[in-house]
């Protein structure tokens, strides 16, 4: 049960800003197994964010209540994710061989490809998430949060990791993942799939597998597999797929039929 405990910590710990105590043990190991707990930091920070819009709209209307969950939820990863989003920008807009890709993805710097990305990305996610039914935003953002996490997790296991250097901070967590880690990230998802209480959810599976396969082939045939800016980039690629798609299912109109 400590091992447990300290695989939890260690992903809160590599995935989050939260604190986490110095006495938990650092180990290859405990790195590559504390993937399996992602979904839970997806439960804290999509119910972290979740909290934050429900406070929010006792003072500020919805769209500022919105925001404010959003900027919280950035705040608790770091931006972790959105800049792995906005440096596979970069790298797949401005390189044309796996070497130069792989060299840009290390760069700090962010280009227009990674600007323009991230703009678009955080609109889009803003309006999508301000077009979902109002009692239902907050169960959404958890959804979304562990939903877009376990495609992550998932990708782990089917593409191997490209970076054959040590040079990448994401390096020793993002390798060597077994069936048994994937299982149970799988089994931790599926709480999630129920929280909104309505079977129309699970029309996000379909649409979430296809844009993790898509992205998937993407980096396979540029780089030969993935690098922990690629997981982010399905990550962030996700999220907004379940966004869109709780839009879809609870606001789109029925077609008339003549």
């Amino acid at each position: 049960m400590k091992h447990q405990i300290n695989l939890i910590l260690t992903a809160f710990g590599f995935f989050t800003r939260i604190p986490i105590p110095f006495n938990i043990a650092f180990s290859q190991e405990n790195l590559n197994k504390c993937n399996r707990y992602f979904p839970l930091v997806g439960y804290f920070v999509g119910g972290a964010a979740a909290l934050i819009y429900w406070l929010a709209t006792f003072l500020f209307p919805d769209s500022l209540a919105i925001l404010l969950s959003m900027a919280a939820s950035i705040l608790l990863t770091g931006a972790f994710h959105e800049d792995g989003f906005a440096d596979v920008c970069d790298a797949f807009g401005g390189g044309w061989t796996k070497e130069k890709i792989l060299v840009i993805m290390k760069d700090s710097r962010v280009g227009a490809y990674g600007a323009i990305g991230i703009i678009l990305l955080l609109i889009s996610k803003y309006t999508a998430i301000s077009s979902i039914p109002t009692g239902l935003i907050a169960l959404s953002m958890i959804v979304a949060h562990v939903n877009s996490r376990f495609m992550a997790v998932w990708t782990m296991h089917t593409l191997p990791y490209v970076r054959e250097d040590e040079s990448s901070k994401s390096k020793p967590i993002t390798k060597s993942l077994h069936h048994k880690d994937l299982l149970i990230a799988f089994v931790l998802t599926i709480p999630s799939l129920f929280i909104l209480a309505d079977v129309k959810i699970l029309f996000i599976i379909p649409l979430l597998i296809v844009s993790k396969l898509f992205l998937e082939q993407y980096f396979k045939k540029w780089i030969g597999g993935y690098t922990g800016d690629c997981l982010g980039t399905i990550q962030q690629t996700c999220e907004l797929v379940i966004y869109l798609t709780l839009v879809a299912i609870y606001y789109s109109k029925p077609l008339i039929v003549f």
